[in-house]
C-alpha cells in the first residue's frame, strides 16, 4: 500500500480497480480506461499506470477465457456424444478457473499484493 493517498483515496482506487477484475462485466470499464488513456494526453502517473496494468491483465483474461470457451462449445456442437461431453466438461473447468482467477486477484487486492511488474 501507498500512504500518500488519502484514504478515501485509497479506496476509491481499490473500488476501481476491484471492478476492472470483476469476471465478464469488468472488462467493459477496462476497455473504456484503456481507450480514455490513448485518447487523452494526461500525466503518466503511478495510478494511472495500475489502472492501465490492471486493465490490461483484465481483458488479456477475459480474451483467453472467451476464446476456449468459444472454440470448446463449437468443438462440442460439432463432435460425437462422448467428446462432446468432454468438450464441454473442459468447457466447464476453464470457466470455474476463470472465475476463480478473478477472485484470486479480487482478493490480492484487496491485501495490496496484485502481481503487476513494471516492465510493461
Amino acid at each position: 500500500m501507498n500512504h500518500r493517498y488519502s484514504s478515501q483515496e485509497q479506496t476509491e482506487r481499490h473500488l476501481q480497480l476491484w471492478l476492472y477484475l470483476l469476471p465478464i462485466v469488468g472488462v467493459i470499464p477496462a476497455v473504456w480506461t484503456l481507450y480514455s488513456n490513448k485518447s487523452n494526453l494526461e500525466t503518466d502517473s503511478a495510478n494511472n499506470r495500475e489502472q492501465q496494468k490492471v486493465s490490461r491483465l483484465a481483458i488479456t483474461l477475459v480474451l483467453g477465457w472467451l476464446g476456449s470457451y468459444s472454440l470448446l462449445s463449437l468443438g462440442a456442437s460439432q463432435a460425437s456424444e462422448i467428446l462432446a461431453f468432454r468438450l464441454l466438461y473442459t468447457n466447464a473447468l476453464i470457466t470455474t478457473g476463470y472465475f476463480i482467477a478473478c477472485t484470486i486477484l479480487m482478493s490480492r487486492l484487496r491485501t495490496g499484493r496484485l502481481p503487476l511488474s513494471d516492465n510493461n
